[in-house]
């Protein structure tokens, strides 16, 4: 479920009636028996204060930083404060947490430096300051806004992405968007050195071998790219390859944009645009047992408008997309034969090259071939 703000709270701590809500956006959003139920996670003991604190209750889910500044000036020597966000309780969270940390951290440094907090007139702009922020956050995810001359506010919701896969030597990345919109000065300077040989087609260690950087500062700058989506990873291309279609190939059909994309990517650079019809018709011909030879031969007619190494071999857009899958040669013994080859090789588990496997293959007639 997205992580849309539903609403931004402060919450204090009054000298006589105790924790209460000052201002919240909307206006009573909170409810009274909510806040009575959470109140103590808002307003907290010394042992959870200045620490983020996520509480779910009612279906709501607030996620706050309790703040506490002790000077005698205050009364009971202390003033305690929070600013935080309320969600749905199904939403997902991680990314608001260091957005209400820093607004807790704001809120403190303009306490210390101009009394902001403890003054009721400047505390009052803290309404429409609150306004904005879930305006603009829920907007945009970012947020500029001054607050005096000599403070502003800048936020910004970082998206939580998942670890990316370990890059090895012999993976393919190929850019997920045209080349011509990545912004080569935001990189490092291993990653721009190495951005011109990111073709689709040369694998990790050719990369690191014409490029001349060190094997693992290219997996290093590689997998840093596939953490922010920037590439992907396809298999290295051989016309030995075998490819199947997977249940997403019916995009081709049902999706327009995806039908454009296509087309404009496999068609050779000069020529005129191939149809929709000879693509699929070479995307339905991969199955198991065919290899990209035997595509390439079947329908040669085809191949002249083209591109035979992203469409047939499926190394850039197919399996970019998902329209098709690469299938691996696994041998399995059928029957114990002494004279065979070492059978723990012919579980169904171990995977060979394809140039090592059909060797063994040709020798040995007590295995089969599963492809999977």
């Amino acid at each position: 479920m997205a992580r849309r703000i539903e609403c931004i709270f402060f919450s204090e701590f009054h000298p006589t009636l105790g924790p209460k809500i000052t201002y919240q956006v909307p206006e009573e959003y909170i409810s009274r028996e909510l806040f009575d139920t959470v109140q103590v996670y808002i307003i907290t003991k010394p042992e959870l204060q200045n620490k983020l604190i996520t509480v779910t209750a009612m279906g709501k889910k607030l996620i706050g930083c309790p703040v506490c500044i002790e000077h005698k000036k205050y009364s009971r020597n202390a003033l305690l404060f929070n600013l935080g966000l309320v969600c749905d309780a199904q939403s997902k969270t991680c990314a608001l947490e260091p957005i209400v940390k820093k607004l807790s951290g704001y809120l403190t440094t303009l306490e210390l430096e101009s009394g902001f907090i403890s003054n009721e007139e400047c505390k009052q702009k803290l309404l429409p300051i609150m306004s904005t922020l879930l305006e603009e956050l829920n907007a945009t995810g970012a947020c500029t806004l001054p607050i005096d001359e000599s403070n502003t506010i800048h936020l910004k919701l970082i998206e939580q992405r998942k670890d990316p896969p370990i890059v090895q030597e012999y993976d393919v990345p190929v850019f997920t968007k045209c080349k011509d919109y990545f912004i080569k000065s935001q990189w490092d300077l291993t990653t721009q050195q190495i951005l011109p040989y990111i073709d689709g087609f040369r694998h990790i260690q050719k990369i690191s071998a014409e490029a001349d950087v060190e094997l693992n500062l290219v997996r290093i700058a590689v997998q840093n790219l596939l953490y922010y989506g920037v590439v992907t990873m396809v298999s290295i291309f051989q016309y030995s390859n075998v490819y199947c279609t997977t249940p997403t190939v019916q995009s081709l059909i049902d999706n327009k944009s995806i039908q454009e994309e296509c087309l404009q990517y496999v068609t050779k650079q000069g020529q005129k645009q191939t149809n929709l019809r000879d693509v699929f018709q070479l995307y339905c011909g991969l199955t198991p047992g065919t290899t990209v030879r035997d595509l390439c031969s079947r329908y040669s007619q085809q191949l002249q408008k083209v591109d035979e190494r992203s469409v047939l071999c499926a190394d850039i857009f197919g399996l970019m997309k998902g329209l098709i899958r690469r299938l691996q040669k696994y041998p399995v013994k059928v029957c114990r034969d002494e004279r065979s080859r070492p059978p723990r090789l012919y579980t169904g588990c171990h995977r060979m090259s394809y140039k090592e496997l059909d060797e063994r293959l040709e020798n040995d007639p007590n295995i089969i071939v599963c492809w999977k």
